[in-house]
């Protein structure tokens, strides 16, 4: 980067906020930008609470676990494209540009979802969405990172990782919201048209980085942009110091038509901060949080709230404390530095990932089949499943949603002989329940 390095501290966040008042136009440019990173969170949350109601129109996604899948994981086969070319499109077209096209891309694919008629026009808009997301999670830090002043860019392309979080707290918000209204998951997934739409607007009344265009040979175009950046006695020293960055970086693009890789990775230094970034990167994603992103509702409805509203309310804490998390790691990254604050979160990563194992490991182990044997072992307590047409297609899900009333176990007060009511006892036979002393007491009462 033009300007030295980039860092992160308490002052570079004060003075973003001075920014407002001082100079509003910077600022200007990086919530502008900053979109793309609240559209990206947002697409990475809302699924999970769409796929509830997807599931109840499309009785197919409903009983074909791969479709699930593939309406989920299209949108990341989609952002892979979109990454892998949008560099390209960055450095021959523009940051602004790129912006602009992964907008389309977004509004379009949202567009599309909202008025699917089946799961394959579907899979067909999250494609869409995913190649909009990728390109943005490339074009829109870099657009910060290049129209920022040198002091608070670190800050600001920080923020963009906070908006990526926040965008998926928002999201589960959208999805409560639109819970009870006609149409849910299709408002749900359309209405992240309206930032992508307000996002194209906002952009094309920015400017285009002034790095690329030093590149391209219009100075005088980057200059002026400069110049409403950086203060009338720091400006001069930056366009010198922007200007001599990329004279050597397109002198180093002569000599070489591609970057030596062998000769990166026999620099010890380089060497370990690839593999240390890399790493952190690719391990990130095999503890699983994309997985309880995508599918926090679905999890959460698993262990036992049937509730479509009530999973979506309970995944709220799941994506808040992601949020929170963010905040904190902007605020400690210089007070204690990155090593410690990474060791400290893959501490927290492990011993949630143990609790998870234990938890699942026992439920598994102490989950009864749903089968009429198993129920007749508690006296066939949900009435629903007794009379069904068609008991042995029933699943876990269909259990805990055959009335509000079911769930694990009784309440309180039902453990008392005089107020026991069977049909407000209903449970999930799949889920962990066992015949405790309470389970002995009750039949050894009905033989009675």
């Amino acid at each position: 980067m033009e300007g030295g390095g980039v860092e992160v501290d308490v002052s570079a966040f004060r003075e973003c906020l001075s920014l407002s008042w001082k100079n509003p136009y910077v600022l200007r440019l990086a919530f502008s930008a900053g979109i793309g990173g609240l559209l990206f969170g947002y697409d990475t949350g809302v699924i999970s609470g769409a796929l509830l109601y997807i599931r109840d129109d499309f009785k197919e996604v409903d009983s074909k676990t791969w479709l699930q899948e593939a309406i989920v994981s299209m949108a990341l086969a989609g952002a892979i494209i979109g990454a892998a070319v949008g560099g390209w499109i960055n450095d021959r077209f523009g940051r602004r540009k790129a912006i602009l096209l992964a907008d389309t891309l977004f509004f379009i694919g949202s567009a599309v979802m909202a008025a699917a008629t089946n799961p394959s026009i579907l899979i067909v808009g999250r494609v869409f969405v995913g190649l909009g997301v990728g390109m943005a999670s490339m074009a829109s830090p870099l657009y910060i990172s290049e129209a920022s002043p040198t002091r608070v860019r670190g800050a600001l392309v920080s923020l963009n990782g906070f908006l990526i979080t926040g965008g998926q707290f928002l999201s589960y918000l959208i999805n409560l919201a639109f819970t009870k209204a006609p149409g849910t998951w299709r408002w749900m997934l359309g209405v992240a048209a309206v930032p992508a739409l307000i996002q194209i607007v906002l952009m094309m009344m920015l400017p285009e980085s002034p790095r690329w265009l030093f590149r391209k040979g219009r100075e005088e175009e980057g200059k002026a942009i400069l110049r409403k950046i950086y203060p009338p006695q720091e400006v001069e020293a930056e366009i010198n110091t922007l200007k001599e960055s990329v004279e050597i970086e397109i002198k180093e693009a002569e000599a070489s038509d591609k970057v030596s890789i062998v000769k990166m990775l026999k620099t010890k230094t380089v060497r370990r901060g690839l593999y240390a970034g890399m790493g952190l990167q690719i391990f990130q994603q095999f503890v699983g949080i994309n997985t309880v992103m995508y599918y926090s509702p679905t999890i959460v409805q698993l262990a036992g709230f049937a509730s479509n509203r009530t999973a979506l309310l309970l995944s709220l804490i799941t994506s808040g404390l992601n949020a929170f998390g963010s905040i904190l790691s902007i605020y400690f990254i210089d007070r204690t530095g990155r090593k410690k604050l990474v060791l400290f979160s893959l501490c927290g990563v492990v011993f949630s990932l143990v609790v998870l194992t234990v938890v699942f490991h026992q439920s598994t182990t102490h989950s009864p089949m749903v089968s009429a044997l198993e129920t007749s072992h508690f006296n066939n307590t949900c009435p629903d499943y007794h009379s069904a047409v068609n008991p042995g297609g029933w699943d876990c899900m269909k259990c805990l949603k055959a009335s509000p009333e079911c769930g694990f176990c009784a309440s309180g007060a039902n453990k008392k002989p005089k107020d026991f009511q069977w049909k407000k006892w209903r449970r999930c036979w799949k889920e962990e329940i066992s015949i405790s002393s309470f389970g002995r007491e009750v039949l050894a009462m009905q033989k009675k």
